[in-house]
């Protein structure tokens, strides 16, 4: 069974940067993207970033754009979260996701399974690593 672990959480002052890091071990049929979500106290979770391997795609969040990137390494093991200008609205736990994302990326209506930043088009999350911005 495919399994999610994040590592690379902390804390870092405003302006600060970090990298998570989400090693994955077995496979999950029909599964062909992974993303990063994160949830903060009160708030519902929130797609940050994906990344659909067969064609390249990365989509983004409007929080994020220019200052998070996704990636992947060579053999797929390992997803990365690069995270840079990190604000206090940045605090929050990330979870690392896998799941079966539409070709149509974000064509596909927001929300719906498919939408590569919508929670129902992933079935494996990882138990989440912390991330502290203070000001």
């Amino acid at each position: 069974q495919e399994q999610l672990v994040e590592s690379g959480g902390g804390s870092v002052q405003t302006g600060g940067s970090l990298r998570l890091a989400c090693t994955r071990s077995g496979y999950t049929v029909g599964n062909n993207c992974r993303g990063w979500f994160r949830q903060a106290p009160g708030k519902d979770r929130e797609g940050v970033a994906a990344v659909y391997p067969s064609n390249s795609s990365r989509y983004y969040a409007d929080s994020v754009k220019g200052r998070f990137t996704i990636f992947q390494d060579s053999t797929e093991t390992i997803v990365y979260l690069q995270m840079n200008s990190l604000k206090p609205e940045d605090t929050a736990t990330y979870y690392c996701v896998s799941g079966s994302c539409s070709v149509a990326g974000r064509l596909v209506p927001t929300g719906r399974r498919g939408d590569p930043l919508a929670p129902q088009t992933y079935n494996r999350w990882g138990r989440g690593t912390q991330v502290t911005v203070s000001s």
